[in-house]
């Protein structure tokens, strides 16, 4: 059965024939490659900042990397049988200081998976200047021993005027003997 359709009617049938084309030819191609599009963008921008993460990272390995070489030279100059408990005692003789340390307690910390162990001393100095602790303080930081404060606590002594007592916390890592 064959349906006559006057030139007006044909437009409008060719008409809605090609919008329902253009409608497939959207849905099938345009969107799927603009959805595509998206993805592979949200993909690249994901991979650009794992790659800035990975490039921190590597700049942060490479500081500790340099840092751990700086220990193991500084380990190797050290003398043999380094003992951060004499190193102390030493320094503070030479600083004028040993007839005004009341302690020294010394601790360590080992792990078996490291090669090395954490030595800490705990001293309390009474009645020194602060230009006889400040001396002290500087020996230490200034060796080549790799030796750190940890935590320094001060306050006034309620004898001699100008004096003061100080209890400071030293670290260093040793190599283990076993």
């Amino acid at each position: 059965m064959k349906i006559k359709l006057n030139k007006r009617e044909t437009y409008a049938v060719y008409a809605a024939a090609g919008l329902l084309g253009l409608f497939v030819l959207n849905q099938i191609v345009f969107l799927p490659l603009f959805e595509k599009s998206e993805r592979l963008q949200r993909q690249v921008q994901v991979k650009t900042d794992a790659l800035q993460k990975m490039r921190a990272l590597k700049v942060e390995y490479e500081a500790i990397r340099k840092q751990a070489e700086v220990m193991k030279m500084r380990f190797a100059e050290r003398e043999k049988g380094f003992s951060l408990f004499s190193f102390l005692d030493r320094l503070a003789g030479e600083a004028n200081i040993k007839s005004h340390i009341t302690y020294m307690k010394p601790s360590t910390t080992t792990k078996k998976e490291v090669p090395y162990k954490m030595s800490m001393v705990e001293m309390k100095l009474q009645a020194i200047t602060i230009k006889q602790f400040t001396s002290y303080l500087h020996m230490i930081e200034s060796s080549k021993n790799a030796v750190t404060l940890g935590m320094i606590s001060l306050s006034r002594t309620s004898k001699p005027e100008g004096f003061i007592d100080a209890v400071l916390n030293v670290e260093t890592f040793e190599e283990s003997q076993t």
